[in-house]
């Protein structure tokens, strides 16, 4: 099966589409399923745009209002995760997942589903150590607070993952696992971008809730994007008895979607010729999700996940026979994830403009469906009960804010301390950022990854990048010389970078430009915020950077 995985998407579809069809006419075959990794900006009107969390001059419709409206549908089968600039509004109306429109199906704030007896599994969001163990308390319409907060990882996501025992093929996550550097060309990462060099001494880039899940799933493959960068890794893991076989997953960040980045891949997945060719519910997360009922949380309050460690009546949450022999009997023994999608809001109009659309909480009927035959909570139900019981949404923000700052004492119920999060990078743009763009580009000797116009060997097979494999102590600690030396200069190469599964090179005609840019032979040399103002941005702001 040939699967392609996008980076940051950024609302920019027929970009990608148009690339998959290059890329089909020069490789051996079409694309059977397209993944994406975040920042996918399902923006369907001007209310949407105004609740995705970048700044002003970044809110660009995009071509998604085309497919959501029927006027385009998508060519390919796309799946994908939410990232931190998402038209959060439209997501959280499908907190378990679905279509956003005919072809493209949400994973949800976390899911698990088959397609062609592939397993593939994701968590959406970033994580942010103050709001981890809060319960989804956000609704619209957002202050200027919850418009960022809603995205953030929460710890009953991750909590319902660790409940998964079965295989799991393919994972998607938006920001990195944390420490997933050590395992790739650590030297050439630092080189592209040199700024990641002080959190990858401290080990502090990256998320260690998805640290935690890579730990517990060791996927086959694991994709995510975030910070913008192609950069391939290979963890192996320890076998948990001896006898047993260690795993290994095969990591890979991509780019976003501009000329001349790697924002794609196309690769060869094995997968079960038996199988159906449409998308299916995962039983055992169906199970799980059936089994966590009780445990979803619409406040902001801070709160852990049941243990095993004396103060729980329950902590093992696993899927169980006959649990999923139950939710088998509810679907009727029909796994097929129905095409339900149905449009919830206005859609754009480039002739006629709404800049006065007021911002509703939609209960989607697709949720509603899903929760009526499962026999779960919809949370946006919920929240909609909690709200007229309060009158506000995020009643306790404020308070949770003051308690829970990264002071040391609000740390993940995991073993992963997270109190010690940076996440800074003078790459992006953080919200408050108005007059610079990460993309106004910087002399060609600053070290920082931009679209170069410098020729680069980019066409060497996917599989090779993966040739070095060690296992590292527990602390993940190094120093910054202890690099794992790669063979494959994986700095851009001019016209965009796609190459098939088996190594095949389709950059030998250059693509055509993936948009109306023209950018100038001299690029003039960005003004940036020195190091004392990035030191002095609060842990609050990290996560907002632009697209």
């Amino acid at each position: 099966m040939r699967v392609a995985v996008a980076g940051c998407c950024h609302g920019e579809l027929d970009k990608i589409y148009e690339t998959l069809a290059l890329a089909e006419r020069r490789g051996p075959g079409p694309v059977d399923l397209l993944l994406c990794c975040g920042d996918f900006q399902a923006v369907r009107n001007e209310v949407d745009l105004r609740c995705m969390a970048v700044p002003p001059k970044y809110r660009h419709m995009q071509t998604f209002y085309r497919y959501y409206s029927g006027e385009k549908k998508a060519p390919v089968l796309t799946l994908f995760i939410g990232g931190n600039h998402e038209a959060s509004n439209h997501l959280q109306e499908l907190p378990y997942g679905g279509w956003v429109a005919p072809n493209i199906y949400y994973l949800g704030l976390a899911g698990v589903v088959k397609y062609r007896g592939v397993r593939i599994g994701g968590i959406s969001g970033i994580f942010k150590s103050h709001d981890y163990r809060k319960g989804h308390f956000e609704c619209p319409p957002y202050n200027s607070s919850t418009i960022r907060s809603i995205y953030h990882v929460r710890n009953i996501e991750v909590y319902k993952l660790k409940q998964l025992k079965q295989p799991i093929d393919i994972f998607l996550s938006h920001d990195w696992p944390r420490s997933i550097y050590h395992y790739g060309n650590k030297k050439q990462l630092l080189k592209t971008k040199s700024f990641f060099r002080q959190e990858v001494e401290n080990n502090t880039l990256g998320s260690p809730a998805a640290s935690e899940l890579l730990e517990h799933l060791k996927p086959t493959y694991w994709f995510s994007a975030h910070l913008h960068v192609k950069f391939a890794a290979l963890m192996q893991h320890q076998a948990k008895d001896k006898g047993q076989t260690a795993r290994a997953t095969k990591f890979l960040a991509l780019d976003k979607c501009l000329p001349h980045r790697d924002f794609l891949q196309i690769l060869e997945i094995e997968h079960d010729p038996s199988a159906p060719d449409y998308l299916e519910y995962d039983i055992e997360w169906l199970t799980i999700l059936r089994a966590t009922d009780d445990l979803i949380n619409v406040t902001g309050r801070l709160w852990n996940m049941p243990e095993n460690n004396g103060l729980h009546a329950r902590w093992d949450y696993s899927a169980t026979e006959e649990g999923m022999k139950e939710v088998l009997e509810k679907l009727n023994h029909d796994l097929k994830v129905p095409c339900n999608f149905s449009v919830t809001a206005a859609c754009y109009d480039p002739s006629k403009p709404q800049t006065q659309m007021q911002l509703v909480h939609r209960i989607n009927p697709q949720t509603t469906e899903f929760c009526a035959q499962l026999g779960i909570t919809d949370i946006n139900v919920r929240l909609q009960k909690s709200k007229e019981e309060h009158h506000v949404c995020g009643e306790y923000e404020e308070q949770d804010d003051v308690e829970s700052n990264d002071s040391g004492e609000d740390r993940s119920e995991y073993n992963t301390d997270t109190s010690a999060l940076s996440s800074i990078n003078p790459d992006e743009i953080m919200l408050d950022e108005e007059e610079e763009d990460e993309d106004s580009i910087v002399s060609a000797h600053s070290g920082m990854n931009t679209p170069s116009v410098e020729p680069s060997d980019q066409a060497s097979e996917f599989s090779a990048s993966f040739s070095d494999v060690r296992i590292l102590p527990g602390s993940m600690i190094v120093s910054s010389d202890d690099t794992v030396d790669s063979t494959i200069d994986r700095e851009g190469k001019p016209g965009g970078t796609v190459e098939s599964g088996n190594g095949e090179d389709l950059t030998k005609v250059p693509l055509k430009r993936l948009s109306d840019e023209h950018e100038p032979e001299q690029r003039k040399k960005i003004k940036r915020r020195n190091q004392a103002i990035y030191a002095a941005v609060d842990d609050d702001d990290d996560d907002d950077d632009a697209p």
